[in-house]
């Protein structure tokens, strides 16, 4: 099996074509390519297959092998490849996901792509969408979990994102996952712990479902944004620093645009057994 490993801003993932869709069990794929011992190893793999609705269809699928609807890193990098193979001409490209079709522009110069901004599309801060069993929004909402008191805010932004606001020193990022499966998401949530520099400046660290820590997250990044926007900390205009990289993020009315890189690391076979 042929495939591309990519990373965007640390958080790396493999991509694979799939357009006859022969690749039945995504889920064992994913666990076996990512495995960082005994595979080629990333936080999840990216299936190209064809589109009825889009000019070409992203498949994720997290190293666990638990399905992900959206990822904001995953798409930069897949824009960047279905560029690069040609799949799709022209700079724009209407990418089909589970959270929808997002439009996603190649920044390119003197013929090369330098960097990739993507429509994330709207967010919502609806319990019922996220989904959770708080009966009202979860603003600045109090939540005991492993015997800490933490102040979270909730929104679906692609998928489920819980922020929690303050110095990033005062958190391990392995206390993400006792939030990740507190009953009060029954899907599971991510995790970002956020430090609010000044009005356009953020510091994220994630806990991602399915695949723990990351040294970015495209969604977490934009949920950041906005939820730090709705608690009147940020603009509308603010630089995410992670662990991996930066991220620029704009809130344009009620849709999030998220610029940010995407570089090919390696190309190979995989032999599957």
């Amino acid at each position: 099996m042929n495939f591309t490993k990519m990373q965007g801003t640390g958080n790396d993932f493999i991509i694979i074509d799939d357009f006859d869709e022969k690749y039945n069990n995504l889920e064992k794929l994913a666990s076996k390519l990512c495995d960082r011992h005994y595979g080629i190893g990333a936080d999840g793999i990216l299936v190209v297959r064809k589109s009825k609705i889009a000019n070409i269809q992203m498949i994720i699928i997290n190293a666990d092998g638990s399905y992900a609807s959206m990822c904001g890193n995953g798409i930069r990098c897949f824009a960047k490849y279905i560029w690069q193979k040609k799949y799709v001409l022209g700079d724009s490209i209407k990418i089909e996901t589970g959270d929808g079709v997002k439009l996603a522009n190649i920044c390119v110069k003197n013929g090369v792509a330098q960097g990739v901004t993507i429509n994330m599309g709207k967010y919502s801060f609806n319990p019922k969408d996220i989904p959770s069993l708080n009966k009202g929004e979860i603003i600045n909402k109090k939540l005991e979990s492993d015997n800490r008191d933490y102040y979270i805010t909730s929104l679906l932004m692609g998928v489920p994102h819980t922020i929690v606001f303050g110095k990033l020193k005062d958190y391990e990022i392995s206390e993400g996952k006792f939030i990740e499966h507190n009953d009060l998401f029954p899907e599971n949530t991510n995790v970002n712990f956020c430090e609010v520099v000044d009005k356009n400046l953020i510091k994220v660290k994630t806990w991602e479902r399915g695949a723990g820590p990351t040294l970015a997250c495209g969604t977490g990044s934009c949920a950041c944004v906005v939820a730090a926007n709705r608690l009147g900390h940020t603009s509308e205009k603010v630089t995410v620093q992670v662990p991996g990289g930066v991220l620029n993020i704009e809130i344009v009315k009620d849709e999030v645009l998220m610029e940010g890189p995407a570089e090919t690391i390696f190309e190979g076979k995989f032999y599957i057994n």
